[in-house]
């Protein structure tokens, strides 16, 4: 177990825009993303961000639901409170996510314009960054931008910015996003590269495309994210996923895990043998992209099993909860985390 208040664990806390330039240096920062009332209100949960994370990134409060419930109010009570903790403790906190197709409120759908989504957009990324800037190193700028299934004719998902703005949207958000604060840390996020399916191909091609077509327009990006979701019932491409991570790293740009956990719906019921192989699929994941390059951080889309968005669209035909995580629901840990551990000390 990592102690928060360790000299290994402070000497992890250095912006990521800093910890570019320090690849291969120490143990890769491990974190979760947190819910903002048992941050403060369950004291065994705020023990497990403390005792194994160095990072945080809010499951939800930075999303534009959350901020903009109408389109003149900012409300910014959920990523302060979470900013509050991570700062208070020594973490440091990723923010997600400021262009996105998904949780946006009712009133955006009004936006009848290429010229009322762009100030929309750059005003709300400018109020949102600027808040934070020197705060909150590292940002999802765009979330998910391929399609499902990306054709050669549709390659960028459907979303109220691609509707009024096209792809030129993901190119303004970053410049956007740099504008606010020079010095923070640019990512694009995204999911599915792990899959050996046409689908999974074809996400990695375009997305491939996508990066170096930012790049040679000199759009300001630094890392791409790579969230790992992972269907238990569908092989991991560790060759297709290496060999994409090894063109984003060819490309000069970091990798960053940012979403992980296993979804369980269809293994074994019997928790011993259901943890290990979630423990499993995390390994050959993590080793798959460790085999090309050292990720900047991973993270896990939630630390317990107490906590996970994971039932709400799979839960088990046999009624047992979801085990998706590195801790178990009384915050225990499982094979997973230490597979983690091994993970991210490995580059040590």
């Amino acid at each position: 177990m990592l102690g928060a208040l360790s000299t290994s664990t402070a000497s992890l806390l250095a912006p990521m825009a800093a910890r570019a330039n320090t690849r291969g240096k120490g143990p890769i920062p491990y974190g979760a993303a947190v819910r903002t009332d048992p941050l403060y209100d369950d004291p065994a949960y705020q023990k497990a961000i403390l005792d194994y994370c160095q990072v945080i990134v809010g499951e939800g409060g930075l999303k534009w639901i959350d901020l903009r419930p109408d389109r003149h109010i900012f409300d910014f009570t959920q990523p302060d409170r979470q900013l509050a903790f991570a700062e208070a403790h020594g973490l440091e906190m990723r923010g997600h996510t400021l262009a996105w197709h998904g949780a946006m409120p009712d009133w955006t759908e009004t936006i009848a314009s290429a010229e009322e989504a762009r100030n929309e957009l750059v005003s709300h990324i400018h109020t949102v960054v600027g808040r934070y800037k020197g705060r909150i190193p590292s940002w999802d700028v765009c979330n998910e931008p391929i399609a499902e299934r990306p054709t050669r004719n549709a390659p960028i998902r459907d979303s109220i910015w691609q509707r009024h703005l096209g792809r030129d949207y993901i190119e303004l958000a970053l410049r956007t996003t740099a504008a606010a604060d020079p010095a923070a840390r640019l990512v694009i996020n995204d999911y599915n590269f792990e899959q050996p399916t046409d689908e999974g191909r074809a996400r990695r091609k375009f997305f491939l495309d996508l990066i170096r077509d930012l790049k040679a327009r000199g759009a300001p990006l630094h890392a791409v994210g790579i969230q790992g979701h992972i269907q238990s019932d569908t092989a991991i491409d560790r060759s297709g996923l290496t060999a994409f991570v090894a063109e984003i790293d060819a490309m000069g740009l970091g990798v960053l895990v940012t979403e992980l956990d296993v979804i369980d719906k269809p293994l074994p019921g019997p928790e011993p043998e259901r943890d290990a192989a979630v423990a499993n699929i995390a390994k050959q994941f993590l080793s798959a992209i460790g085999a090309a390059c050292r990720p900047e951080a991973v993270l896990t889309w939630g630390i317990s099993d107490r906590f996970t968005w994971v039932p709400i669209w799979f839960t088990r035909d046999d009624g047992l909860p979801n085990r998706p995580l590195p801790l178990d629901a009384d915050y225990q840990p499982k094979p997973m985390m230490q597979v983690i551990q091994d993970f991210t000390h490995s580059f040590g």
